[in-house]
């Protein structure tokens, strides 16, 4: 922590207050580096793998307040309870109820309750969350409210939780029928991503991470597209887990490459200071579509009906030809996503349009694709334009369907 105090107006003399004029502005300016991790593992809840506990010292007594959500507890609690029994930690497992539907305040105030009743200690017990990014944004709340402050530690068992909701600092919970309105910035102390977790995931939740993997791809990375293009249908349906024929792993490539572009976009602006995020490609229409559909639609999907309707405004623009916006389409379908949803409608997305720009700051800042693999920001998208861009984009599902 670096720190800097300037006293702006001092007494006659120069000093500080001796009976003269008292000082009366103080700026202070601190300073506090962030440092978090973000490390692939295999099998983390092998008995012999210490990767959960790597900071506790064999044979030492440790305590552990472990935060799972219904559908890791039904898959995985026996496993987890029986880790925690082997490595003789005393633990209290919380299961939250599952969903988007219950992302909310009264779930973090769960956390923050049984961190009472447990006794974590703050400094030394760091609060262990397995889940999907749900969970995620609900424990990371609580544990950036808790005491102002308690470690916590990440260990996402959902796709979108690896590539987005598990890499990043911000946390985020839905509040009167708003998108992640309450929140803050409070990073993991570390992230532990485990590939073979996918392996218990039904196939639409691999599609709802695969739609954010594509919004990388789409924005600034074309070798991802081609790998999508080439082993999407594949990998969906092998929940990432198989090799190709041949021994070589286009999953492992697909995520790492996902990975690194979200942190390499991230880490320059974590407290998002600059508002023009590739990023938020897929984010700009799709909180208010999502949480209009709820429960019907999941995060990824709803960021997939953004990105087609972007996709088409910016073809529209001569910024991506008809046959680029094609094989983009393709690449949804093959991953399990649609490119359309009756929400699609101006009556929804000019409101939508219009929230966004308070969001980031008085501007639209939309970021548009540009061909495949790169992106530019516009702020002068009309709701005339938006209106023509959601027709189209029903024509063409419904031509497609057709």
């Amino acid at each position: 922590m670096q720190s800097d105090l300037q006293v702006t107006e001092r007494s006659s003399d120069g000093g500080l207050f001796t009976g003269g004029n008292p000082v009366t502005h103080w700026s202070v300016r601190a300073y506090k580096q962030v440092d978090y991790e973000v490390r692939v593992e295999e099998n983390l809840l092998s008995l012999g793998n210490r990767a959960i506990l790597e900071d506790v010292a064999e044979g030492k007594h440790a305590r552990r307040l472990v935060v799972v959500d219904s559908v890791v507890d039904e898959l995985y609690g026996t496993r987890i309870r029986a880790y925690f029994e082997h490595h003789g930690v005393e633990y209290k497992l919380l299961v939250l109820a599952d969903g988007e539907s219950h992302k909310d305040m009264r779930q973090v105030l769960e956390v923050v309750k049984a961190l009472d009743e447990f006794g974590v200690d703050r400094r030394r017990e760091p609060i262990i969350a397995i889940g999907g990014g749900v969970l995620m944004d609900i424990v990371g709340c609580a544990a950036g409210m808790y005491r102002r402050g308690t470690p916590w530690i990440r260990i996402p068992t959902t796709l979108i939780g690896l590539v987005d909701a598990g890499v990043g600092v911000k946390t985020g919970v839905n509040n009167d029928g708003h998108k992640n309105r309450i929140g803050s910035y409070f990073s993991a102390d570390r992230t532990l991503l485990d590939r073979s977790f996918l392996a218990t995931l039904d196939e639409r939740h691999i599609g709802n991470g695969l739609a954010e993997i594509l919004k990388i791809a789409l924005v600034k990375d074309r070798r991802l597209f081609v790998l999508l293009e080439q082993h999407g249908a594949r990998l969906r349906s092998e929940r990432l887990q198989a090799p190709a024929p041949g021994g070589a792993d286009p999953a492992a490539e697909v995520v790492e490459r996902a990975i690194h572009g979200m942190l390499e976009e991230l880490q320059p602006n974590l407290w998002e200071k600059v508002l023009e995020r590739v990023v938020d490609y897929g984010h700009s229409f799709s909180p208010v579509i999502e949480m209009h559909a709820l429960p019907e639609l999941l995060h990824g999907e709803a960021v997939a009906v953004d990105m087609a309707l972007t996709t088409v405004i910016a073809e529209q623009r001569g910024l991506v030809t008809s046959d680029e916006r094609r094989r983009i389409f393709s690449v949804m379908t093959g991953l399990g996503l649609s490119s359309w949803h009756e929400l699609c409608t101006p009556k929804l997305l000019v409101p939508a349009l219009r929230d966004t720009v308070r969001h980031r700051d008085g501007q639209q800042r939309l970021p548009l694709p540009v061909g495949i693999g790169s992106a530019v920001f516009v702020n002068d998208l009309t709701e005339d334009e938006l209106e023509r861009a959601a027709q189209s984009l029903a024509d063409l599902h419904w031509g497609d369907v057709r």
